[in-house]
């Protein structure tokens, strides 16, 4: 009896946390939703890459071989050379970056020349193409120029068994608010259907649910 009564009492308590803790839940403030991950790009023939965290830029300094050395790019997007420390990287273009760089070494170098290679980059997160839900292999993807929704699949290595590809969605920001779009995933990879084959943009979100039958 008295073991009855303690594995009671000991539920009666799990029981009495868990719904204290569903009520301080259920009375937390709600984080606003993000938008920051909307990229510029309104066209596939209007993108630029852009440099992201984690990127490996090589400096090249003409006639300056001292200061020419290839970094990585700081997870805060910055980068430091030699001379110049704590520059922002991250969402410039190479060219953007190689005249910023310029006129940085201007202080040291007389009229210095820059180029700026990027090799292996993925870009910051507002260019990537975020791929989540029943795809095989759901993944961030680096935006490449023309990229489609076949691409886009062909990437992740398609859908898995448990998924709805006819209700996917590809969450993208327009002028700043954020719109859904119909993805016709199954009629693409299934049905041969080309018309489904839609372009993406740098940003997008392709959300695949779970079918429930």
């Amino acid at each position: 009896m008295k073991s009855r009564h303690r594995t009671s009492t000991g539920l009666m308590l799990i029981a009495a946390g868990f719904l204290g803790a569903c009520a301080s839940f259920q009375g937390s403030e709600q984080l606003p939703a993000s938008t920051s991950y909307g990229s510029q790009t309104t066209s596939p023939d209007q993108y630029n890459y852009l440099i992201g965290p984690g990127d490996e830029v090589q400096i090249f300094v003409w006639r300056n071989p001292e200061v020419s050395q290839s970094v990585t790019v700081r997870p805060d997007g910055k980068i430091s050379t030699p001379l110049v420390e704590d520059l922002q990287a991250s969402g410039k273009t190479p060219t953007q970056l190689a005249r910023d760089l310029e006129k940085a070494l201007e202080t040291y170098i007389r009229q210095p020349i820059v180029t700026v290679i990027v090799a292996g980059g993925i870009g910051p997160y507002s260019e990537q193409i975020r791929v989540v839900g029943q795809a095989a292999k759901p993944q961030a993807i680096a935006y490449k120029r023309k990229m489609t929704l076949l691409d886009v699949m062909i990437a992740v290595g398609g859908l898995t068994e448990f998924a709805d590809g006819n209700n996917a969605k590809v969450v993208r920001i327009v002028d700043g608010e954020q719109k859904e779009y119909v993805a016709r995933v199954d009629d693409l990879l299934n049905d041969g259907d080309i018309n489904a084959n839609v372009d993406m943009l740098p940003g997008d979100i392709l959300i695949i649910p779970e079918s429930w039958f």
